[in-house]
């Protein structure tokens, strides 16, 4: 149970917050829990969905997004993203088993797609505090400085989303995930 309402329903939520999620039923085909635990406040929610739904726009493409994601909620200790991300990377990213277990362990076995995943969990298991160097070696491994700052934004939303979902406790709604072995 979290530890803040989740409203049940679109019409459930506060009435600022209904037209974001009706918008994100009508991209999703449903209103996942942490979309309608943020609804708790409506200016949390439009700012995830807004900063979201312009990184969807950027330099990355979808795969790399979710592999991103993945690191990010591995090392954030976040089960909701966790679960959700796997889903979303199986299903929609196309990423195999393989590939999302290396997400996990923050690199890709696509060479371009690891210096990006190792990038981000480098930024955040360091908190941002990375060298002239490790931007080097993103940069040398094809990114530009458009998807360098995107890699950067995609590390905060997604550490956003992890710390939402921890500190309200957001019932996972997607299929559990395993914890990595050692």
């Amino acid at each position: 149970m979290s530890r803040i309402p989740t409203p049940a329903s679109i019409d459930a939520a506060l009435p600022a917050s209904r037209p974001l999620l009706e918008a994100v039923n009508k991209q999703l085909g449903s209103v996942p829990n942490m979309f309608r635990i943020i609804a708790n406040s409506p200016a949390a929610l439009e700012g995830y969905l807004g900063l979201n739904g312009a990184l969807a726009k950027g330099t990355l493409p979808a795969a790399t997004r979710e592999r991103i994601a993945l690191a990010v909620a591995q090392i954030n200790g976040c089960g909701y993203c966790l679960a959700a991300h796997t889903y979303l990377g199986s299903n929609l990213a196309k990423l195999d088993a393989a590939e999302i277990a290396a997400n996990r362990r923050g690199t890709s076995n696509d060479a371009k797609a690891a210096a990006a995943v190792q990038f981000a969990a480098k930024i955040a298991s360091q908190r941002g505090a990375v060298s002239a160097a490790d931007v080097e070696v993103v940069r040398i491994a094809g990114y530009s400085d458009a998807a360098i700052v995107e890699i950067v934004a995609h590390v905060a939303v997604n550490t956003l989303t992890n710390y939402i979902n921890e500190v309200l406790g957001t019932v996972i709604d997607f299929p559990q995930v395993d914890s990595l072995a050692a």
